[in-house]
């Protein structure tokens, strides 16, 4: 989904959550699908006899990459075509399944004022249908001022 609406620092407050982008259930197509997008031919992503059989693994697993697209479109479809979603960092701590709805997740944990555009600092992750945390993480996102400039391309981060 590509962001529509822009948001501005000002109206971003400490312990806000992000919407939740939900994906899923994840079926045996879908995982296919990126497998041969991203030309990732590992057979614990489409072969399921392989994956429980071979590798041991309860079922099919969904992409690490595909888990790392999710958490992008969240931070960019917040940020907004003015915004900036600068960096993120997260672990994949546990495995998500064939079949699980994915839950993307953020938090606003702080806020600076930055030179021409504020930064805000996320808390984030992934939660499956049982509510179990798989891929913690962290990111910071460029937010232009309500009178301001849309944050600048190609984004220069500020320095330290």
């Amino acid at each position: 989904m590509l962001p529509t609406q822009s948001m501005y620092y000002e109206d971003v407050h400490i312990g806000q959550e992000l919407p939740a982008l939900r994906k899923g259930p994840l079926t045996t197509a879908h995982l296919m699908r990126w497998s041969a997008a991203m030309e990732n031919w590992h057979r614990i992503h489409y072969d399921q006899a392989y994956a429980k059989n071979c590798e041991k693994l309860p079922e099919l697993l969904i992409n690490g990459s595909l888990k790392q697209q999710f958490i992008m479109e969240l931070l960019t479809t917040w940020a907004g075509p003015d915004g900036w979603a600068w960096k993120a960092s997260f672990q994949f701590r546990s495995m998500n399944l064939v079949d699980e709805t994915l839950s993307i997740w953020g938090r606003v944990r702080e806020k600076s004022d930055g030179p021409g555009y504020g930064l805000v600092e996320l808390d984030l992750g992934i939660l499956n249908n049982g509510n179990k945390e798989s891929t913690p993480g962290n990111a910071t996102v460029a937010l232009p001022y309500r009178k301001g400039a849309p944050v600048p391309y190609p984004f220069v981060p500020p320095q330290p």
